[in-house]
């Protein structure tokens, strides 16, 4: 069957409102996060703040009390109202390279591992309840625990500037991970990328392509989403299938120009870089005081032009209704409520319907963004381009 997983959510408070991710909203707590993948059409949710025992305490404790709505998955992961599969998930910031501080993704089966991965990592970070902490551990030391744990990698976000491995870190993934840089099957490409401009990278070949969501608010989650083609929405079942690289049938994802680290932007005179990459001062003021875009970035270390792997999967500009111009958080309920997920109004559904539900103008834009007839203005420098 076919899953569209969001592998990179998010949680900003526990249910008794102890803070996890500090720069997330207070919205994203778990109930909220699975009830709002219902409404987005995501069938699959990885929640990246999962190491952190309060978290761990807080799902046990909701499998004992709400026992009709969450189920244990026998292959891993939690199952929420029979709709929505819950993955547990713990993002590190990696402390332990030469240079950099990259984001690495750790997947665990369900929460005994998980808690066996909290206590390994906790000798090495100084608050092991918040979120994204950085840890003392090298990449290869953090994946050689998840690997005995029976869980798996994926680099996160690997081209922004700050936080990911080709941003700040190095050149080539394979100068980190070395012999076992075969073991990281899959990594995500974050939303100033696409499969266009990582299939520049000869290294990446053999690699699946993530597109997520690194959701901080409650609407933000889904904005980038995978269709899986999987036996079960499980831990198993989406292990094997980044094992096999046949799992990812579609990426969905921004137009890398809505992404906030697009191109080059100057720190000076707040503007985009404007010509071809890579642009390494300003184009208009001169100043180097720059932000280093991920597509300049790409263009600096890329060592082929753009080739697929006969297994990648097809990659699908979308862009997410609260980008619209004159659709705020009452259109896109009222959308989700008369006419279906988020996911549904965004790819598939008519132009009558949409007009029915929100008027004939709303509509023909939800259209134009599916087939790309709106112009965009490229972001950069921590800024999201925008719809013009």
């Amino acid at each position: 069957m076919y899953y569209n997983a969001d592998l990179h959510v998010h949680i900003g408070r526990t249910k008794n409102g102890r803070p996890i991710k500090i720069t997330a909203s207070p919205n994203l707590t778990i109930e909220n996060i699975l009830d709002k993948c219902i409404e987005k059409g995501i069938d699959i949710v990885g929640i990246v703040d999962c190491a952190a025992p309060e978290i761990l305490d807080e799902i046990e404790q909701l499998l004992k009390t709400e026992c009709g709505l969450y189920e244990e998955l026998e292959g891993g992961g939690i199952l929420f109202k029979q709709k929505v599969s819950l993955l547990l998930v713990s993002e590190i910031e990696v402390g332990g390279e030469l240079r950099g501080s990259p984001h690495l993704l750790c997947f665990l089966k369900d929460i005994k591992t998980m808690r066996k991965f909290s206590k390994a990592l906790s000798k090495h970070i100084n608050n092991v309840n918040l979120s994204t902490q950085r840890c003392s551990l090298n990449s290869v030391e953090i994946l050689k625990i998840a690997k005995d744990l029976d869980g798996f990698v994926v680099p996160a976000h690997i081209f922004t500037p700050y936080k990911s491995y080709y941003g700040n870190t190095t050149d080539r993934l394979n100068y980190i991970f070395n012999e076992h840089f075969e073991e990281v099957n899959a990594v995500e490409l974050g939303l100033s990328s696409d499969t266009f401009l990582a299939d520049m990278i000869s290294e990446l070949r053999g690699k699946t392509f993530l597109s997520n969501s690194d959701a901080h608010s409650l609407q933000k989650i889904g904005r980038e989403f995978n269709v899986f083609d999987l036996s079960k929405p499980d831990f198993a079942s989406l292990k094997a299938a980044l094992n096999s690289m046949k799992g990812v049938i579609r990426n969905y994802g921004l137009n890398p120009a809505l992404g906030k680290y697009h191109r080059t932007f100057c720190l000076d005179c707040n503007k985009v870089a404007n010509v071809d990459p890579p642009a390494y001062k300003c184009t208009y003021c001169n100043s180097k005081n720059i932000v280093f875009g991920v597509l300049d970035r790409i263009y600096e270390i890329k060592d082929q032009e753009m080739l697929h792997p006969p297994f990648r999967s097809e990659y699908v500009y979308q862009i997410p209704l609260e980008f619209l111009p004159g659709i705020g958080p009452k259109t896109i309920k009222k959308l989700t409520r008369e006419v279906g997920s988020e996911i549904y109004v965004t790819h598939e559904a008519p132009f009558e319907q949409l007009k029915n539900a929100v008027g004939e103008k709303i509509a023909k834009s939800i259209l134009d963004a599916r087939y790309g007839n709106l112009k965009i203005e490229t972001g950069g420098g921590g800024i999201y381009g925008k719809i013009i």
